[in-house]
């Protein structure tokens, strides 16, 4: 909660905060241009990166193979492109880091990591034992 908490207005301030120091830099019309550009060629490359993610899957499969990478890599660049289609550079820039292949595999690999961390501790919870059926010995 305090983490959902925490981006939810810090965030918002972040990017007013770049606004203004960019704006200042650049002018107004230039930041609002700046953003308006890089929401078109974000969500085209991100369209373009997507379809070739769609082909690698398709190809995956026809070797019968299970595309999870593929999947993975797809749900990201969806969530790439909201983050380019938001205003502001800070989401832009993460937008963009998402949408290059090569940062894509390196943040996939992170959050993979940790997740197979956390699910690895839940797997040891078992008992090993062996048992005896009394009622077949009678």
């Amino acid at each position: 909660m305090n983490t959902l908490l925490f981006l939810i207005i810090g965030i918002p301030i972040i990017e007013i905060y770049l606004f203004i120091k960019i704006g200042s830099q650049i002018g107004a019309f230039n930041t609002i241009s700046l953003i308006f550009l890089t929401a078109i060629i974000g969500v085209a490359y991100a369209r373009h990166e997507g379809f070739n993610t769609l082909r690698s899957g398709i190809s995956g499969l026809m070797r019968n193979e299970i595309p999870i990478y593929e999947m993975i890599s797809g749900a990201t660049l969806a969530f790439a492109a909201i983050l380019l289609i938001l205003p502001g550079f800070a989401t832009d820039t993460l937008g963009i880091l998402l949408i290059f292949p090569y940062t894509r595999k390196l943040f996939i690999k992170s959050f993979s990591k940790d997740y197979y961390k956390k699910n690895s501790n839940e797997e040891k919870n078992f008992i090993d034992g062996e048992y005896k059926d009394i009622d077949d010995e009678k």
